[in-house]
């Protein structure tokens, strides 16, 4: 009976429930299928600190091995270190993480050489396919000659690069509060930031896979609480917290309020137009007005996308540009292959920061300059028959703008509203953003109460 991989198999990763969904059986067909799929005579494999991830990214090793390609394998890393390590060797990767998910699921997140991506179009399906029908049929013949597995340690090299693009070297002393949440930033950050003139205040920094303290997903506002709480009592410049596999960085100020991502955005890209000028910043398009306002200040062309990494990294590449931002805290620079860096991310506020005399509220203040409503889920069973309500109630309103680039996006003069609805659940995510306190909690009221009322 062949495996049945359509719940772990995503539109970007492999994701699920180890032992219950996958184990290190499947995941070495994965890596012999990976390698068949991508054609590489050689690749690169790295895990993060789940305590399955050593044994499933060893089974992948295993299995590309077998079908001859040999192996780098670089150990304990964060996601960012596994792309920077693929762009450098110029090899395809994998990644063992489930990110920010509970201590029982892990996943892989896979690339082609230069950490160009792997999703269902890109490869991944294929991969799915042939991991099946291989679960059905038994494992592929082995190569005549198989591969080879070393070892190679990366985290020196990424770190020095990363301080190559941003310069730290005349910045003021910063103290800093860093969340790692249990997860891979506490392997990276203490290299990356060694030598710079930076108080470093760690939180969490125990590499547990079972995160003991608090879930390592800082889009949830209720897993910055200790770090918030910490930066107060410090009297610190700034806090960073990262997720799991320490590929998105979310930033809270001297006073513990967090700072928008897409604050974060606007003064990256001002930064990074400062490097490129004239160049092309990439925003999803329930990022804030901000963004491209702040890019057409700098003299660079704001480019809106629809969201994910995939649609992000597919833009950067067609047009060039030198930097995309995203709502959930992803950064993506073409200086690191087009890939998503929170770390890099989290240099650029050090360095602004570290760069003047203010405090980061102060800084960012200019960068955020409307009224938002955070990402706010609903549980509908009907997404496109409540959308289409909401598109009815605003259609054809003088002065109301309608497009569905990705969902539904209605915008006036001094407000804009998103509604998408997720690809995994019953649910309808609602965005809404506008130029006062007062209209933003009127126009989300007013979606909500459309979204929420059954007929």
């Amino acid at each position: 009976m062949a495996a049945d991989l359509s719940q772990i198999v995503k539109a970007y990763d492999v994701r699920g429930v180890v032992p219950d969904q996958w184990d290190e059986d499947l995941a070495e067909l994965f890596g012999a299928a990976f390698v068949r799929v991508t054609g590489a005579d050689a690749i690169v494999v790295g895990h993060d600190m789940r305590p399955s991830s050593p044994g499933l990214s060893g089974a992948f090793a295993r299995g590309a091995a077998r079908l001859g390609a040999d192996v780098t394998l670089i150990g304990l890393c964060s996601t960012d270190q596994l792309y920077f390590a693929s762009g450098r060797l110029n090899l395809p990767g994998a990644m063992f993480t489930a990110s920010h998910n509970p201590a029982q699921y892990n996943g892989i997140k896979m690339c082609r050489a230069g950490a160009a991506p792997v999703g269902q179009d890109t490869g991944l399906a294929e991969i799915r396919t042939l991991a099946e029908q291989w679960s059905e049929q038994g494992a592929p013949e082995a190569a005549a000659t198989p591969g080879t597995i070393t070892e190679l340690d990366t985290l020196d090299d990424y770190a020095t690069y990363l301080r190559t693009l941003v310069d730290l070297t005349a910045i003021r002393p910063l103290k800093v509060v860093v969340d790692a949440g249990n997860g891979m930033g506490g392997h990276t950050v203490p290299t990356v930031f060694a030598g710079l003139p930076l108080d470093l205040v760690p939180m969490y920094f125990e590499l547990d896979g079972t995160f003991p303290n608090h879930e390592a997903n800082p889009l949830d506002p209720k897993n910055i609480v200790d770090l918030q709480a910490r930066v107060r009592a410090e009297g610190a410049d700034l806090g960073l917290a990262f997720d799991g596999d320490a590929d998105r960085c979310f930033v809270v100020d001297e006073r513990g309020e967090a700072v928008s991502p897409s604050a974060i955005t606007a003064l990256v890209a001002a930064r990074e137009l400062a490097k490129h000028p004239g160049g092309t910043i990439i925003h999803n398009l329930i990022t804030s007005w901000s963004v491209p306002e702040v890019v057409r200040e700098n003299g660079g062309t704001p480019v809106r996308t629809r969201v994910g990494h995939s649609f992000i990294k597919e833009e950067m590449a067609k047009s060039g540009a030198v930097f995309g931002g995203e709502h959930s805290a992803h950064y993506y620079f073409k200086d690191f292959w087009n890939a998503d860096t929170g770390m890099l991310a989290a240099l650029h506020v050090l360095a602004a920061l570290g760069g003047q005399e203010g405090t980061l509220s102060e800084l960012v203040s200019s960068y955020d300059r409307y009224v938002g409503s955070g990402e706010i889920n609903s549980t509908v069973a009907d997404q496109a028959g409540r959308t289409s309500v909401v598109k009815e109630t605003y259609a054809g309103q003088d002065g109301i703008g309608i497009d569905e680039l990705d969902g539904l996006t209605v915008a006036a003069g001094d407000w804009w509203f998103n509604l998408r609805p997720s690809n995994t659940e019953p649910l309808l995510r609602l965005n809404v953003e506008a130029r006062d306190a007062a209209t933003m909690a009127k126009v989300r009221d007013e979606v909500l109460t459309l979204v929420r009322t059954t007929d």
